[in-house]
């Protein structure tokens, strides 16, 4: 990869809840889907902004909310997703990560795969 490249990168951390809607209706706590697919937009909006809000209260640790909550299997490492460039992520979860500044956390996005908030990490 050359430096240009890594230059334009970002690393964030996020924590996905999916929902009726998303694309893909299973993830690593839900294997059948049977709690997604009963998952309105709503609910997996109103259970990501009381987490949001757990965290920015200082209540909670990012990476533990992600790793107990997320329907992401980056769950696992505490919702890191690693360095990532332009084109790599749906255009509403990049351009949200790109928006924010190191260390700060997003309002609700969403995407196909669900809703998510995200923290940019690098």
């Amino acid at each position: 990869m050359s430096s240009s490249t890594a230059a334009n990168q970002v690393r964030a951390s996020h924590i996905l809840i999916k929902h009726q809607g998303s694309r893909r209706k299973a993830s690593w706590k839900d294997p059948e889907g049977r709690v997604i697919s009963n998952t309105t937009r709503d609910t997996a909006v109103s259970q990501l902004k009381a987490l949001h809000d757990d965290i920015v209260s200082g209540k909670a640790k990012f990476d533990e909310v992600a790793s107990r909550y997320s329907d992401c299997s980056s769950a696992k490492r505490g919702g890191d997703l690693g360095p990532f460039g332009r084109g790599q992520m749906q255009k509403p979860f990049e351009d949200a990560t790109y928006s924010l500044k190191v260390g700060e956390i997003s309002d609700i996005v969403d995407t196909d795969s669900g809703v998510h908030i995200i923290m940019r990490t690098g």
